[in-house]
């Protein structure tokens, strides 16, 4: 029986998960992400690859979810907001180390492949998984194989511009101005509301006081839920999903699923839309768990 080992890479923490092909989890352990070094961060790799092989008792695939992505040109990482990574021959060097191939892929793409195969999404056709967190990801997966895309970008939706008319375009760590990650992250929340309302709040404060009927929360959540609407019904328009898959903290908003398909109508050129807007079904564990399956 095949193990498959799932590693997701991300900024302040690294998770393995061992899998088997029947999908039980044998082994999972987190550890801290060596924040800034790359060295190190290689060493937290592999020791997590050895620990689950030890315990187990079986040498297993490899795959692990990146905040970026891997150039096919030069083997180098790239667009990795754990920034540390860029630059780097990440693959390569992991390879050496283990002496045996492995697969990376963009942690957004990872958690889509999760969503798609035993998730909310399980034998839909085409899905788009979207990450709503300290970035803004996503990830398509078509007939259960993950779109990569030519440039390895497919999927980044979170770098394009918002679309619609905004009274401030903020400026975007990829040097861009108004780009959809700068508006519907976490922190793009937050500062949309200390901008309007002139209180810096959490998203989860946010979300609490607009339940206790403060407007000004409520009319945060409400141009945040009309943003969302609006870059994605871009993404249906050019991708036509079956299913919108919401992943990171912003989709604990109970509020989304029932809220923007009834303001994405207008910016979606159909009559009737019938894409399924879907929370995730393995939280946090998505992630990790479709990079066992790369």
């Amino acid at each position: 029986m095949g193990i498959h080992l799932g590693i997701d890479l991300g900024g302040t923490k690294i998770e393995i998960v061992a899998l088997d092909e029947g999908r039980a989890e044998l082994f999972r352990r987190r550890v801290s992400t060596p924040y800034g070094n790359y060295q190190a961060t290689l060493t937290a790799l592999v020791n997590l690859i050895n620990d689950a092989e030890r315990q187990i008792g079986q040498r297993g695939t490899v795959g692990i979810g990146i905040p970026g992505a891997e150039s096919r040109f030069t083997g180098l990482i790239k667009n990795a907001n754990s920034t540390w990574l860029i630059g780097q021959p990440l693959r390569r060097d992991l390879q050496d180390l283990l002496r045996r191939g492995i697969r990376l892929s963009n942690d957004a793409n990872c958690f889509a492949l999760s969503e798609a195969t035993d998730g909310a999404a399980a034998g839909v056709s085409v899905v788009f998984g979207v990450i709503l967190g300290t970035g803004v990801g996503g990830g398509i997966v078509v007939n259960g194989k993950v779109l990569a895309g030519a440039n390895r970008i497919a999927g980044e939706w979170g770098h394009n511009r918002l679309p619609g008319d905004e009274a401030f375009w903020p400026e975007c760590y990829c040097g861009r101005r108004g780009c959809i990650e700068t508006f519907l992250s976490g922190p793009g929340l937050t500062r949309d509301h200390e901008q309007v309302a002139g209180q810096r709040l959490e998203p989860i404060e946010i979300a609490d006081l607009a339940t206790q009927g403060n407007a000004a929360c409520e009319a945060t959540l409400h141009r945040y839920e009309e943003r969302l609407a609006r870059a994605l019904g871009q993404v249906i328009n050019v991708l036509d999903p079956d299913a919108i898959v919401l992943g990171g903290g912003l989709s604990n908003l109970a509020r989304l699923y029932e809220n923007v398909p009834k303001l994405w109508g207008p910016y979606i050129f159909t009559d009737r839309v019938v894409t399924r807007f879907l929370k995730n079904r393995h939280g946090d564990s998505s992630g990790v768990r479709g990079a066992a399956w790369l």
